[in-house]
């Protein structure tokens, strides 16, 4: 008895609501962002990919273009980005602050890096695949979708989920400007009112969404690895 009252003692700052409602913000930050990211990193990855060096569809100045771009946003510190892309969320949401707010620089942190591991993903498929489904009369439609997408998914579904880990911290982060989640919760809480058992609990939160979302990419690794 007195081990619990000890407990609830060191947890007396924590608001079942509050904790509910900033997971639920998480969440919806989190798969809102992953599912531009995927939209939007799939088919520069695989552009790409397929305009880099000895490819089939080899464009240098198109790719070190393409390069250039993916690799200052990769650079481009997070928090920076956050803040620099204010004006642009708010003509683009109408609001630089909650979730909707969070959201647009979200994807243009992660698009770039989702992108380059998918270009890694495809680098791995075996040429071989795609001359042989060339040498079929298979169109470039067909070389993607049949031939490509397919033979990389295993890498694709890893690059997925180290991005979705990724998308985790920069929620976290989005909370010092005011974008909500876990980590708005804990800088205004347990930061800048020193309430550790908030702190504590956003933490443990964090971390349990970032083990679910690796148990899953993995198990769909090793779903698709399966020939």
């Amino acid at each position: 008895m007195d081990i619990l009252q000890g407990l609830l003692g060191f947890f007396a700052n924590v608001d079942g609501y509050e904790i509910w409602r900033a997971t639920l913000d998480t969440l919806l930050m989190l798969g809102g962002s992953l599912f531009f990211t995927v939209l939007l990193g799939l088919p520069l990855g695989v552009l790409l990919f397929f305009t880099g060096p000895r490819q089939l569809f080899e464009r240098r100045g198109l790719y070190a273009l393409l390069s250039l771009v993916v690799n200052v946003l990769r650079s481009l510190p997070f928090i920076i980005l956050l803040i620099v892309m204010i004006p642009f969320t708010v003509l683009l949401t109408g609001t630089s602050l909650g979730v909707a707010g969070a959201i647009p620089p979200l994807v243009v942190g992660a698009t770039p890096f989702f992108a380059r591991l998918v270009e890694t993903a495809l680098r791995e498929v075996d040429r071989g695949i795609i001359e042989a489904t060339q040498a079929m009369g298979a169109s470039i439609r067909q070389i993607i979708f049949h031939a490509l997408l397919p033979e990389a998914r295993p890498g694709i579904f890893a690059a997925g989920t180290v991005t979705a880990i990724t998308l985790v911290s920069y929620t976290a982060m989005a909370g010092v400007v005011g974008a909500g989640g876990l980590g708005d919760l804990a800088i205004r809480f347990g930061y800048q009112r020193f309430q550790t058992d908030v702190m504590l609990v956003t933490v443990v939160l964090l971390l349990i969404l970032v083990q679910i979302l690796q148990s899953v990419g993995d198990k769909l690794v090793v779903h698709f690895s399966r020939k």
